[in-house]
């Protein structure tokens, strides 16, 4: 798809366009005609000869020179036909603004365009969309009023709506685009697609979107992935809407359970490294501490301050969202010492009193600038009578303009300060309302600075996997219909896919419990075996120190209560496994597949009070070693693995591996819905893991 002639059209075709002042059709020629774009533009209207002083056309066939660009914006049913004479000009992108199709039901309708378009090679943006803004080119293809200014900031959004308000609010704040894109109803092109074209995009230093929805989960990770390592990398910044829908099923398993609406997606931005925020306001004091500032070298933070209060809120805000208070050289507390009056506070955060003028400010950030401690640098002021603000400004400027440390001024007020900080936004200098936001969003610039620095892993290796045997297993449970998986077959799965388990075995009844007992030798646990059965546990389904001593009587006894308990339960048996050793600890591995982004897998500290503590972490299939070692970083419980307290470490190894190999299970299955391994014993460091307990539930 060439997103050239949807961005750097030398000609475009508006197919709608209008005579009525105030439509659709009508803002689009006149935004083309009025903005500054200088390509040849052609209205398609069979009932007028001018619009906005350019000719107009009955029909795309009746133009002959050559059309890069169509903008359609007839109503929906005749949109196929549309296309189809288009195509026939063999023009390489559309924007299609008309509404009226899988928003409004017509799933046929948007699919038959769809369908025109992959087969004449166009590249299809929408339908039901704003339109696109090329500021570079001053090509306005859209019916929103405002020409945005032009900047590092490419924004993609799902919602028409908001794109306009984001507009006008830009403008205000000094924020500036190099493509402004409504993305519409993806028939065809979606973020993954503009992710990879943006990344090539010399314009583009940022990429900021509101999605409700996405798709094609690898190709969005492997992209950002791509756009967000190296000294080029380039940050996405994404406002997702809808975590707080209330579509999350009730679920048989731990992983559903803990799996919310959202998770999926908090795991791939995670995963991927993309930078999530929670609403326009806060999307646009990241935009502008991004765009405005070097990749900080740490998270040592260095605050200035004439005013003591908002110092300690803003030491507050900086440890808080994950930053570091840093610590002076003696070298600048000497300098300071100098500089300051006695009453000063020398040490981080620094305040240099309300009477500060903007020398004081000065001598003060050239030694913080020069402090090989200091990563990072938030500028506060407060309007006092002796201020003299619009100076300050100024040299927070020079300051910015002379050091690669990133700077951020928070100018706290409003009509005193106003001029203040327009000044340092013409400038470049990234500004803040209040300090606390410069804090969380200078965090999220050193923690994006990070993992730019990171080195993916590769691939797992995974090694010991007999496929054609879990392939029969699966076989068989199709063939019977059945959702639910035992968990004799779920471990006879995961045993082929090279897990470890205790010695086990199934016994049917008494004397075949007797039997097994004696050859196993050891304390047992006895399980029952039922796929109407989940949690066994809370129906008496699982009995401990079972030995040949007491198996048949405790088998007997635990039949009884599940058919008092659970009376249409189908019973298959018994499983018998040998006690685990008490010297590890229970972790809990899962999958919950998203219907939209795929499996998820999740791990974190097991046992039977794992929806309790939900110390937890998820990615999304395939997932790589270090998107495995990165979600142990997450949870509390990897203090635990690394051993604590006295305490031996943990196989944190061996648990990787597991992460693998359920990764390729999940692979190689993905009708697997839902999966629990729990517990999933994790042993001395050495000693690898165990299998304790699994269930699994197909779709």
């Amino acid at each position: 798809m060439n997103l050239d002639s949807i961005f750097y059209p030398k000609s475009i075709a508006v197919i709608g366009a209008s005579t009525q002042e105030g439509s659709v059709g009508n803002d689009i020629v006149k935004n083309l005609a009025s903005q500054g774009y200088t390509g040849k533009i052609f209205p398609i209207n069979p009932k007028a000869t001018e619009l906005y002083g350019l000719k107009c056309y009955a029909n795309i066939k009746d133009i002959e020179e050559k059309i890069d660009l169509a903008i359609v914006t007839v109503p929906a049913a005749i949109v196929p036909q549309v296309m189809t004479e288009a195509a026939k000009k063999k023009i390489k992108g559309a924007i299609v603004i008309s509404a009226g199709f899988k928003e409004a039901g017509n799933v046929e309708l948007e699919n038959e365009l769809a369908k025109i378009c992959e087969k004449n090679n166009i590249a299809l943006i929408g339908p039901n969309c704003l339109g696109v803004i090329n500021p570079e080119n001053k090509m306005n293809a859209s019916f929103a009023m405002i020409m945005p200014n032009q900047g590092p900031v490419a924004f993609l959004s799902q919602s028409g709506a908001l794109c306009t308000a984001v507009i006008d609010y830009a403008q205000k704040l000094g924020v500036g685009f190099s493509k402004f894109i409504s993305v519409g109803n993806k028939a065809m092109i979606d973020e993954a697609h503009f992710f990879e074209y943006l990344y090539k995009d010399p314009a583009t230093k940022i990429i900021a979107v509101y999605a409700e929805q996405l798709t094609h989960p690898q190709t969005i990770i492997a992209t950002v992935k791509k756009l967000s390592r190296g000294k080029k990398a380039k940050p996405i910044l994404i406002i997702k809407s809808g975590r707080t829908l209330a579509g999350a099923s009730a679920s048989a398993s731990h992983t559903g359970a803990l799996a919310g609406s959202d998770t999926a997606y908090d795991a791939l931005f995670a995963q991927s490294g993309i930078v999530r925020v929670n609403s326009v306001s806060e999307m646009f004091e990241y935009l502008r501490v991004f765009a405005h500032n070097p990749l900080p070298t740490g998270r040592k933070t260095a605050i200035v301050t004439n005013a003591g209060g908002p110092g300690v809120l803003t030491t507050d805000a900086t440890i808080y969202n994950g930053l570091e208070l840093a610590k002076l050289s003696p070298t600048s507390e000497k300098a300071l010492k100098k500089i300051l009056p006695s009453f000063a506070g020398l040490h981080n955060p620094v305040d240099i009193l309300g009477d500060a003028k903007s020398d004081r400010y000065r001598a003060t950030l050239e030694i913080l600038a020069k402090d090989k401690n200091v990563n990072n640098i938030v500028v506060i002021l407060t309007p006092q009578s002796m201020t003299d603000i619009e100076a300050v400004a100024q040299v927070v400027i020079d300051i910015k303009n002379k050091t690669k440390k990133p700077i951020i001024a928070s100018f706290m007020g409003g009509k005193m300060v106003s001029r203040a900080v327009q000044i340092m936004q013409q400038a470049g200098v990234a500004t803040t309302g209040f300090p606390e936001q410069a804090a969380e969003a200078l965090a999220a610039l050193a923690i994006f600075a990070e993992s730019s620095r990171e080195k993916e892993a590769g691939e797992f290796t995974i090694k010991n996997i007999n496929k054609k045997t879990a392939e029969k297993i699966f076989f068989q449970i199709k063939h019977q219909n059945k959702k639910n998986i035992t968990e004799a077959a779920a471990t006879e799965i995961l045993e082929a896919y090279g897990f470890t388990l205790p010695t086990h075995a199934i016994a049917t009844t008494a004397d075949e419990a007797l039997s097994v007992a004696k050859k196993i030798n050891k304390k047992m646990v006895m399980k029952i075996i039922s796929e109407d059965i989940i949690h066994k546990s809370d129906v008496g389904g699982v009995m401990l120190n079972i030995t040949a001593e007491n198996v048949k009587d405790k088998f007997e006894e635990m039949i009884k209560t599940i058919r008092t308990k659970k009376p249409a339960a189908k019973i298959d048996g018994v499983l018998l496994v040998e006690m685990a050793e008490k010297n590890g600890l229970e972790m809990i591995l899962g999958s919950k597949k998203d219907p939209n982004l795929g499996n998820m897998i999740m791990v974190g500290l097991g046992g039977v009070y794992v929806e309790v503590f939900k110390d937890v972490a998820f990615g999304l299939s395939p997932i790589t070693k270090r998107d495995a070692e990165k979600m142990l970083d997450r949870i509390k419980t990897k203090k635990i693995l690394n051993g604590t307290r006295g305490q031996a470490a943990l196989d944190t190894k061996a648990l990787i591996d597991c992460l693998g190999r359920l990764s390729k299970l999940l692979t190689d299955f993905p009708e697997i819905k839902e999966l629990d391994i729990n517990p999933l014993l994790v042993l001395p460091k050495g000693h690898g893991v165990k299998v304790l307990d699994a269930r699994m539930i197909m779709e």
